[in-house]
């Protein structure tokens, strides 16, 4: 049994797609920040003034938001508005890192190694309100990259078996051929 090119494809998009859905149904999984502090209800933030492009770590009520639609953008964005983005997040500074591991996670596989690098370097750098969502999206990024693995195990594993098959198959035929010749032999004598 060979996988083609477009079946090895549509399995690595349904693994990715489980992922993703779990990823979106396990939001719950974050955790809560729970505070002895009351809450004062008259300080409520107006979250529509909360749409930096880039986020930072700036301490605002919109740091949250800001870093978690960033994340979205970068997760719905092609690869012409990954390519845009890069460039402007040049630099060294731990938000500026973590904000192209953001992107770079949703980019090529071949990124996601980088991506999973820069989140296990600077994280413990981010303010302590994002880390668990940065935790959070390095644990997705890193199922991803097992996933990708296991495709790529799975596929080496087929080839394998399907060589094995072809040559068991040519020694059945060769020792067929053979049978059929002694057959032969002893219905002339």
């Amino acid at each position: 049994m060979q996988f083609s090119k477009r079946a090895s494809a549509r399995l690595l998009q349904s693994a990715l797609l489980v992922t993703f859905m779990g990823g979106l149904a396990g939001c719950e999984m974050l955790p809560m920040e729970t505070s002895s502090r009351p809450v004062d209800v008259d300080k409520q933030v107006d979250l529509t003034s909360c749409n930096a492009d880039v986020p930072n770590f700036a301490e605002s009520p919109c740091m949250l938001t800001d870093w978690v639609a960033f994340g979205l953008a970068a997760q719905r964005g092609d690869r012409e508005w990954r390519d845009n983005m890069l460039p402007r997040l040049a630099g060294h500074a731990p938000e500026q890192r973590l904000s192209r591991a953001v992107v770079m996670s949703w980019g090529s596989e071949s990124q996601w190694d980088q991506a999973s690098e820069i989140y296990k370097a600077d994280l413990g750098a981010a303010p302590g309100a994002l880390q668990p969502l940065f935790r959070y999206w390095l644990n997705e990024l890193e199922g991803r990259r097992k996933l990708s693995s296991r495709v790529d195990q799975q596929q080496g594993e087929v080839a394998r078996l399907e060589e094995e098959n072809e040559a068991l198959a040519d020694k059945l035929e060769a020792m067929t051929a053979i049978e059929q010749s002694i057959n032969l032999r002893q219905q002339v004598e």
